[in-house]
């Protein structure tokens, strides 16, 4: 048994490792999460969690996570007082949290390279004070930059003469450089998840900005892809067991592994043709010509100065327009290799999902923390 200061917990990919770590474990949990107090980090929690099990499993894993009122951004990741006792207990640091706000530079700036700076200090501090088992830094498939047509093993994707795609990939790429030159003697593990969509058991999901994106463009009648562009999505369920078991398994230190499709990622075809058979949407014209233009035209509405549902969804296309028109995926064998599970192919998956996400119009209906049961409260006393 461990502790584990684990940030980004209560998010979407973070609580799909947690649930492992309840579940299969009898590892302690200091979660980090932006809350008040213990009542508000609680229900924060249970939102996270409820997609993975119901409130009676919640109520009897629960106590094993301990909320830790913070912030990722805040000075000293707003710990004033327990930033000692914290590095004293924690054995090993899963840290997930990161803005995903891939147009704001400052979110990334304060979130990603200022919040993994705080991280990297309390884990340097943890080691001095005990020891640390291992620290799990949860990067992009992004911090390759701007490439095209290429399959990347996880010694290939560094390159800094390259070009980035946005502010989340440019500062994710920085934290991997800041995470092995001030922790160099700690044991080290880097994920790199490519665009995670969509759970294989079940089409519910929190997280709908990607989907609302694929579905609209895919409901286009033409856009700027080549039928053949591989497009690396990968399931999120694949993702979060990977990161419990890698980040537990003493052959991860030093490793870094691609958590993606990888081999088994689709065509923009064949995604396309999926989605045609399951919902019955027509196959788009994929004119690669466009690309330029329509990339100009999204800048200029994701620009307007009055926020509408062309600002958000042109914002979304910006976003997502890169990872689905570069023929670019990144191979996942190492970590298939090493959890003995392959990633599940979005075309056998995916098109339930997106048309579930589209049913619900991008929401997801959260149920209320119902009171703790009796016998639960009595085995607390």
């Amino acid at each position: 048994m461990e502790t584990v200061f684990f940030t980004g917990a209560t998010g979407y990919l973070g609580s799909y490792a947690l649930a492992h770590f309840l579940r299969e474990t009898d590892d302690r949990v200091l979660a980090l999460t932006r809350a008040k107090s213990a009542d508000e980090g609680r229900e924060k929690l249970w939102k996270a969690l409820q997609l993975h099990m119901d409130a009676r499993e919640f109520w009897a894993l629960e106590g094993r996570v301990e909320v830790v009122p913070g912030d990722l951004s805040a000075p000293g990741l707003g710990l004033g007082e327990r930033w000692g006792d914290v590095a004293r207990r924690a054995d090993s640091v899963l840290h997930v949290a990161a803005s995903l706000n891939r147009k704001s530079a400052k979110a990334c700036l304060n979130h990603n390279l200022r919040g993994t700076l705080a991280v990297i200090k309390l884990a340097q501090d943890a080691h001095a004070a005990g020891g640390l088992r291992r620290f799990s830094f949860v990067s992009t498939s992004a911090v390759a930059g701007e490439r095209d047509g290429a399959t990347l093993r996880e010694d290939q994707v560094i390159d800094w003469d390259l070009s980035d795609y946005d502010p989340y990939g440019r500062t994710k790429k920085f934290c991997e450089h800041m995470v092995h030159e001030l922790l160099a003697d700690v044991p080290v593990s880097i994920f790199r998840p490519s665009t995670v969509m969509g759970d294989t058991r079940f089409p519910e999901t929190t997280q709908f900005d990607m989907v609302r994106a694929f579905n609209t463009i895919f409901q286009l009648p033409a856009f700027p892809v080549r039928p053949d562009a591989r497009v690396d999505i990968v399931n999120a369920n694949w993702v979060g067991e990977a990161l419990f078991r890698l980040h537990r398994d003493p052959a991860g230190a030093g490793q870094t592994y691609h958590l993606s499709a990888g081999r088994h990622s689709a065509t923009a075809r064949e995604l396309a043709e999926a989605m045609r058979e399951h919902a019955g949407w027509r196959v788009p014209r994929m004119v690669p010509r466009l690309h330029s233009l329509t990339a100009a035209a999204l800048d200029a509405a994701a620009s307007l100065p009055q926020r509408t549902t062309l600002t958000y969804v042109a914002s979304l296309f910006k976003v997502f327009l890169p990872y689905i028109t570069y023929d670019t995926v990144f191979d996942s064998s190492k970590a298939a290799t090493a959890i003995g599970k392959e990633p599940t192919r979005f075309t056998d998956y995916g098109p339930p999902f997106a048309a579930w996400a589209e049913a619900q119009k991008y929401r997801y209906s959260y149920a209320p923390l119902p009171p703790r049961p009796a016998k639960t409260l009595e085995a607390r006393r």
